[in-house]
């Protein structure tokens, strides 16, 4: 992720000498720990980890301390503090040459199950930055958004697809304090944005798992006002809450029903899961039946319908035959192209034409992830060039774009319950220049698809923050989907 721990407003004055005001690098909320590795180097100078602390809402921690706090979320849109102790406190005004690094570990995106009862392996995100800061007591000020957009066609009795977005679309505005929850929707209303919401509810819970009575009474008064239908509940199952050793059985259906519960709570007609192990969705199930729930299992990048992953997923619905399970088509698996915001973003950290060149032309082999991974890697090293540079993008320009033809949907039509209309890009001729936004609606028209679509723009993994409105490029997609769908239309 490009938004990292620190950015140009974080250094701050502190009696115990300074602070750095922390950003979650991530989409979503994590539990304190996941904070696996906190460096700091101020002015060329080590910070013995002994002169550190980190202080959220309150509670100071050492940072051995973090990896026991399994039952503590760091809250997206919270700014807890790094605290470096010297033997003077700094001054408003004061420049310093600041490096951090640090190493959090995500919960839910295990790479391997634990043994013995240890710990698994799970997907690391590493984040290195460095900036000449000078000490602040305010926060940057949030960019202005335009708002002179013209409404948008209603929607007609003849439109195949109902229309929204998941609010993960604006994950870097909503972690940057440039919306409250309220607010955000307000936007997405101001745009003509919708009318279904979706959301991730580790992004928007602030008591995730659960959630409050105050939220429900929040998000009832902001769907009365502005019109909008739920759509999807985004859950995950964050196995690796703990740092000693997985959930187990039971947790892993305790951690799930909490959930489940909560998206009935707030009105939502289906739940997107992210694991489909046979013996959880026995369990799971009967649940699901009692709130009256759809369980959705997202196929994204780089899988497709017929990966193996997914085959072994049809499987057990086959076995359950339950009209309650079916899957979350997201696009990111159909692109024929990668994203010109990618192509930005790594040419941003130092790759040339050549090496630009070189990585779509690996992409688009029909080699598995990890081997155009590898070799991609391989072509670098022999270059010279340190893939380190590139942070997580040597991964995610394989994990984040898969090119599977879009026909496939059609061999789980029926089972698609829900879409991400996933999209990077939108570009001056209103379409999105690696997704082929025509040929999916015709493939999900002539499939008999009838649900929502629901924009999802991932450019935020990519794009730095300001780069573009989000929402704004949301509302062109939109644009686009209702244009190809009245194409098909008879006259």
């Amino acid at each position: 992720m490009p938004n990292g721990l620190i950015t140009e407003d974080s250094l701050r004055p502190h009696v115990d000498g300074l602070a750095l005001k922390l950003t979650l690098p991530w989409y979503r909320s994590l539990w304190l720990s996941s904070v696996g590795t906190l460096k700091v180097t101020i002015d060329g100078a080590a910070v013995p980890a002994s002169d550190l602390a980190f202080e959220l809402t309150g509670q100071r921690y050492t940072l051995d301390q973090l990896p026991e706090q399994s039952e503590t979320l760091w809250y997206l849109q919270e700014h807890p503090l790094l605290i470096v102790r010297r033997d003077a406190p700094i001054t408003l005004g004061e420049t310093h040459d600041v490096e951090i690094f640090g190493e959090l570990r995500l919960p839910y995106m295990q790479i391997a199950p634990g043994q013995d009862g240890g710990p698994g392996m799970y997907v690391p995100n590493i984040v290195r930055q460095s900036f000449t800061l000078t000490a602040t007591d305010a926060d940057a000020a949030p960019l202005a958004v335009v708002s002179d957009v013209a409404p948008p066609p209603p929607a007609t009795d003849a439109d195949p697809f109902q229309l929204g977005l998941t609010l993960y679309s604006a994950s870097a505005e909503f972690r940057a304090g440039w919306y409250d929850f309220d607010s955000l929707l307000g936007r997405v209303a101001e745009l003509g944005i919708g009318p279904g919401i979706e959301i991730v509810a580790s992004q928007v819970l602030p008591t995730y798992p659960h959630v409050s009575p105050e939220f429900i009474a929040d998000w009832r008064a902001a769907f009365d006002k502005y019109g909008f239908d739920e759509s999807s509940f985004g859950a995950n199952l964050d196995m690796g809450r703990r740092r000693d050793r997985d959930m187990t059985d039971d947790e892993e259906f305790e951690f799930s029903e909490i959930l489940f519960r909560d998206a009935a709570a707030l009105g939502f007609p289906l739940v997107r899961i992210q694991s489909a192990k046979p013996a959880l969705l026995r369990r799971l199930l009967p649940i699901a039946e009692q709130l009256n729930l759809k369980l959705a299992y997202e196929i994204h990048a780089p899988m497709g319908p017929n990966a193996p992953q997914v085959m072994k997923v049809r499987d057990v619905y086959a076995e359950l035959d339950s009209p309650l399970l079916g899957f979350v088509a997201d696009f990111s698996s159909t692109m024929h192209a990668m994203s010109p915001t990618l192509l930005r973003a790594v040419q941003r950290a130092g790759l040339d034409d050549e090496a630009v060149a070189k990585l779509q032309a690996i992409w688009a082999t029909d080699a598995s992830m990890q081997e155009r991974q590898q070799e991609f890697i391989g072509y670098l090293k022999s270059r010279d060039f340190d893939p380190g540079r590139l942070g997580a993008f040597a991964h995610l320009a394989f994990n984040m774009h898969g090119h599977v033809a879009p026909q496939e949907w059609t061999d789980i039509m029926p089972q698609i319950l829900h879409v991400h209309a996933k999209f990077y890009d939108i570009d001056e001729n209103g379409l999105e220049p690696a997704i082929d936004y025509p040929e999916l609606v015709r493939v999900f028209v002539e499939g008999g698809y009838r649900g929502y679509w629901s924009s999802e723009w991932e450019g935020h993994a990519f794009a730095e923050l300001g780069e573009v409105d989000p929402l704004l490029l949301v509302r062109k997609q939109h644009d686009l989907i209702r244009r190809s769908m009245r194409a098909l239309q008879p006259a």
